[in-house]
């Protein structure tokens, strides 16, 4: 054996190991886009799964009720014997001719292939196919609207992390600002320029600010695990979003048209289009009830043999001789049927009724949703610009202060509401930036656009 090559191949394989583990690791600690988060919840959603599972049993029942207009075939046989211990003779009556025998076990066969084939009963089956195929393509609508749903969710608790991430770096930027103020009022405290109880205010304030800190973060984690959830992501995965940076001009840009996000809308929804097929299919279903009062036609045909014991007759011979044909046509007619039909009918007829107001429900809906989108990011976008300006008046009135009580003319009280102020106005500001993407990116999908922020 040549140790120095099973050296050699073992430490490639260590190498490559360590590579394909390091690979793996990089790419857990990655942040994740917005598109990577909605591909993966794609692939590997739990509900999507069953709800593309549903849709391939439904496509099996179109084959199914295709299959119905074809004959059915079917082989029988039976195979019966006889123990008669205490007989001295066995009768045996075999097409009508009577045989005796002294056997004690007799036994006798039959075996027969039928067919039967429904001609005609007023079009219910080639009416169940279209309305197998409604179901269908229902089921794949009703995926398609999972998948949207999905995407939304994953959009909201995207942006939500996003302004959660700014928040906290606010939040940091506040807490060390007021560590500052504390560390330069100790100085101050120390050379007489400072009251002691001012002091104590400030440290009260930095402590405030190390509670709001943890806050953020802790609601930015709550966020974080709500969208692992969502992607169905093991806990253990070290999970991260990519920060997005945006611009004034992805938030200041035109808003579309409310009408038109609707009309492009109402013609692409899934939700809207499995509604329409879902009228289509009720209105089936009547015509299907109805067709209880018109007369069924089938087509029946046998092909028989059977073979019996206690005869001279060869086990062939028989089954030849005793081979019989049979085709014949059967008529239905149903003349009363306890109100069945009538019953059908008016249930068939209730149910296409209440299809139509679900459809009436479902682009009702529809509008309201796109005008609370088209409302919220109107004035979102309207409250950013003021937001924005409000911050750099805030901030410009912060510094002042900041530094007029650092020569002792402001007290603690201005300083603690000069930064108060701020941080309400960046909280704000923030606020309305995301919610104008959020909403911006919504009007936009609605629109058959990909969701983007």
């Amino acid at each position: 054996m040549n140790y120095k090559n099973v050296k050699q191949n073992t430490t490639r394989l260590i190498i490559f190991i360590l590579i394909n583990i390091s690979a793996l690791s990089l790419k857990a600690q990655s942040a994740w886009t917005l598109k990577d988060c909605i591909d993966y919840a794609l692939e590997n959603n739990i509900q999507l799964k069953q709800s593309k599972l549903t849709t391939l049993q439904n496509k099996l029942s179109v084959e199914q009720s295709k299959a119905a207009l074809f004959p059915a075939l079917s082989f029988s046989t039976n195979q019966n014997m006889s123990w008669r211990p205490f007989s001295q003779s066995t009768i045996n009556l075999t097409n009508g001719t009577m045989t005796s025998t002294k056997s004690t076990v007799n036994y006798n066969g039959s075996y027969g292939l039928n067919a039967n084939m429904t001609l005609w009963n007023g079009g219910r089956n080639t009416k169940t196919i279209k309305q197998n195929e409604y179901a269908a393509e229902m089921s794949e609508l009703d995926t398609e609207q999972s998948e949207n749903s999905i995407m939304e969710q994953i959009t909201q608790l995207y942006v939500q992390m996003l302004y959660q991430k700014e928040a906290v770096n606010v939040c940091e930027a506040i807490l060390k600002s007021s560590e500052l103020q504390r560390d330069r009022a100790k100085t101050m405290v120390n050379v007489g320029t400072l009251a002691k109880v001012e002091l104590m205010q400030l440290e009260a304030q930095t402590t405030q600010d190390q509670y709001n800190l943890i806050n953020a973060k802790s609601q930015l984690e709550n966020y974080r695990f709500q969208l692992k959830q969502l992607l169905e992501l093991p806990e253990q995965d070290n999970f991260d979003i990519s920060e997005t940076q945006t611009t004034d001009d992805q938030i200041i840009t035109p808003i579309p048209s409310k009408q038109e996000v609707y009309n492009v809308a109402l013609a692409q929804r899934p939700e809207i289009q499995s509604g329409k097929l879902n009228v289509e299919s009720n209105k089936l279903s009547i015509k299907i009830a109805k067709a209880g009062y018109l007369p069924s036609v089938n087509l029946n045909a046998s092909v028989g043999t059977n073979n019996a014991s206690g005869t001279h007759t060869a086990l062939g011979e028989q089954i030849k001789n005793n081979l019989s044909n049979s085709i014949g046509l059967s008529l239905s007619i149903p003349i009363f049927d306890q109100r069945q039909n009538k019953t059908n009918v008016h249930k068939a007829q209730l149910a296409y009724q209440n299809s139509q107001l679900q459809l009436q429900d479902t682009e009702k809906k529809l509008s309201s949703t796109i005008e609370n989108y088209w409302l919220n990011a109107t004035t979102s976008q309207q409250q950013y610009i003021y937001a924005k300006a409000n911050v750099e008046s805030m901030q410009a009135s912060y510094d002042l202060v900041s530094e007029q009580f650092r020569l002792g003319l402001k007290n603690i009280v201005e300083l603690t509401t000069g930064k108060t102020n701020l941080m309400q106005a960046e909280q704000q500001m923030l606020q309305c930036k995301y919610n104008t993407l959020y909403n911006l990116a919504m009007l936009r999908f609605y629109k058959g656009e990909t969701i983007r922020l």
